[in-house]
């Protein structure tokens, strides 16, 4: 079974995309070693000064051509990829500050490999997961609000039976299904949506897997989906 249902819209936009997705189950994610995991982010941190080498930021390879991909399908205006979010904050010399283990753990990895990783809580989502185009108007509360600000027509959402889960492919994520301390079933994704893509994300995807054996002390099911 796949861990994620990918409409057949989605392939017919990006049919050489692939996902790379972990299921974790069991585990206890409260941070009991709190440096441990500054420790972490920081040296993510420098380690992803290597995608910032132009001057301009927007011409850095990883932003550029993630930049590319959000111009092929309908987004909400301003809307970017999870990891320029990431690498704007190492650009501003802002540090990450750790939110959870799993969180804190998936962020070090998108750093090191200049790739776009979300994950959200399984116990949460309503049905099967779904990556598709959006029918517009599916319901979505983004951290911290008190109204829904529902999908467009034909933007990129992961959704379940309750709505949307994450907007405009990984640009934002719903606060219902956020990984939290309490959190103890989740799934993580990283998406490459060009061959280009496809090396980093599988690299990060087993080195996430295996980080996440090493800190947390659970095993998890790795899946790569593609259109074949």
């Amino acid at each position: 079974m796949q861990t994620v249902t990918v409409d057949k819209n989605f392939w017919e936009l990006f049919p050489e995309a692939q996902l790379y997705t972990l299921v974790v189950n069991n585990m206890d994610n409260h941070a009991h070693d709190l440096a441990l995991y500054q420790e972490l982010l920081k040296e993510a941190f420098k380690a992803s000064e290597k995608f910032l080498v132009e001057d301009d930021f927007k011409e850095n390879f990883v932003i550029s051509e993630w930049r590319d991909i959000f111009t092929q399908f309908k987004k909400k205006k301003g809307a970017r990829s999870s990891i320029e979010a990431l690498l704007k904050r190492v650009a501003q010399g802002k540090e990450l500050a750790p939110i959870n283990p799993l969180v804190d753990i998936y962020n070090s990895i998108s750093l090191r490999y200049g790739v776009p990783c979300g994950g959200e809580d399984l116990d949460k989502i309503n049905g099967d997961l779904h990556l598709g185009l959006a029918k517009g108007g599916e319901d979505f509360y983004p951290l911290g609000a008190q109204k829904s600000e529902p999908a467009l027509p034909q933007e990129i959402i992961y959704y379940d039976l309750d709505g949307a889960i994450c907007r405009s492919l990984n640009w934002r994520e719903a606060q219902r299904t956020m990984l939290t301390e309490e959190t103890t079933n989740a799934i993580l994704v990283i998406e490459a949506v060009t061959p280009s893509q496809q090396e980093r994300a599988l690299e990060a995807i087993q080195e996430l897997q295996a980080k996440i054996k090493d800190m947390l002390g659970v095993e998890s099911e790795l899946q790569i989906i593609s259109n074949t």
